[in-house]
C-alpha cells in the first residue's frame, strides 16, 4: 500500500472512531435522560383526529348484536369489534380515571371528587406536553370549563380530566361546541353524553340513536379522512365479568375486523399515546396496543 494510501485509511479509521463514539455517548444520554422523537409506535397508525365516546353500565352481549343498537353494530360491520375488552372495577368513576390516566388514582366510588385533586400524568397532559392538541365535549356541562358536580342529566364522576391539576379546565367544552366542520377538532378528544345519552338512565336503544345522531356524520367523515372514533363503555352491568363493548371505526380500520385477544381501559390508553409517540401514564406502560384490526 502506498503512502497516501496508508494516510487515507489511518483517517478514515480515525472518523469511524469518532462517529462510534459519539453514537455512543448521544445513545447514553437518551437512555439516560429518556429523551426521545416523538413518534408513533409502529404497531398502530397515527390518526389525524380521533374520537372517543364513552357510554355506560352495559355488558357486551346487551350491546353487540342487540336489535336494540342498530347503529352501533353498523359500525362493527365497517370497523372493527374487540371481543375481550373488559374494565378494571366497579363503579363507574374509576373506570373513566383508569381510562384517562392509567390509575384510577385512588377513586372508590362515585362520589364528587376536589377539581385538580391529582397532578399525575395523564393523556390530556402528556398530549399538552407534546404540543398536540386535546379537548373534551360534556354534554349538559353548564359552561365551557364549569366544574360542577351536577346539573340536570350532567354528571362530573363521568369527566376525570377536572381532576387533573395539569389539564387546562377551558379544554372542557360543552357538547354544543362540538364543531360541524372535523378538520378543526382537536387531535384527540373525548366525548361525553349526558346520563340519558349514555345509556345510565336510558335505553340502549337511546343511546344507539344517540350516537348515531351525534357522530355518525363524523364516523362517516372519519372513514374517508383518515380519522378514528372509538365507543367503548365504563363497566358492565356487574353480571358479566365487566366485559364490555368497544368497538372502533375509521380511515385505517379493516372493515369487519374481530380480535379476541383481552384488552382493558389500560391497553386502550397505551394505544391512544403510542399514536402519538406519547409516554405511558400509570399502568398503561404495563399494557399492550391494540394491534390485528389496522390497515397498515
Amino acid at each position: 500500500m502506498s503512502g497516501s494510501s496508508l494516510l487515507r485509511h489511518a483517517r478514515g479509521k480515525a472518523a469511524a472512531s469518532v462517529l462510534a463514539l459519539a453514537a455512543a455517548v448521544t445513545g447514553g444520554w437518551l437512555a439516560f435522560s429518556g429523551a426521545a422523537p416523538a413518534q408513533a409506535a409502529t404497531a398502530v397508525p397515527t390518526p389525524d383526529h380521533t374520537v372517543v365516546v364513552v357510554f355506560e353500565n352495559h355488558a357486551y352481549h346487551q350491546v353487540i348484536g342487540s336489535s336494540s343498537a342498530p347503529y352501533l353494530n353498523s359500525l362493527v360491520t365497517g370497523g372493527a369489534n374487540l371481543t375481550a375488552s373488559y374494565a378494571e372495577t366497579h363503579p363507574s368513576q374509576p373506570n373513566y380515571f383508569a381510562l384517562f390516566s392509567g390509575s384510577t388514582q385512588g377513586v372508590t366510588d362515585d362520589s364528587c371528587y376536589s377539581p385538580g385533586f391529582s397532578s399525575a400524568p395523564n393523556l390530556a397532559s402528556e398530549l399538552i406536553a407534546a404540543g398536540v392538541s386535546w379537548g373534551s365535549y360534556n354534554e349538559g356541562l353548564p359552561s365551557q370549563g364549569s366544574t360542577t358536580c351536577s346539573s340536570g342529566d350532567y354528571a362530573r364522576k363521568h369527566n376525570p380530566w377536572f381532576g387533573f391539576s395539569n389539564v387546562p379546565t377551558s379544554s372542557a367544552k360543552t357538547f354544543a361546541q362540538f364543531p360541524s366542520d372535523y378538520s378543526t377538532l382537536p387531535r384527540v378528544s373525548f366525548v361525553v353524553p349526558d346520563l340519558c345519552g349514555d345509556m345510565h338512565d336510558c335505553s340502549v336503544r337511546t343511546g344507539d340513536t344517540w350516537l348515531k345522531t351525534n357522530l355518525g356524520a363524523y364516523a362517516s367523515w372519519a372513514k374517508a379522512h383518515n380519522s378514528l372514533l372509538v365507543v367503548t363503555f365504563d363497566e358492565d352491568n356487574r353480571l358479566s365479568g365487566n366485559r364490555i363493548p368497544t368497538v372502533l371505526y375509521g380511515g385505517q380500520v379493516k372493515a369487519g375486523a374481530t380480535s379476541a385477544t383481552t384488552y382493558n381501559h389500560y391497553d386502550l390508553l397505551r394505544t391512544l399515546e403510542d399514536m402519538h409517540g406519547l409516554p405511558h401514564a400509570g399502568q398503561a406502560a404495563n399494557g399492550k396496543d391494540i394491534t390485528g384490526i389496522w390497515t397498515s
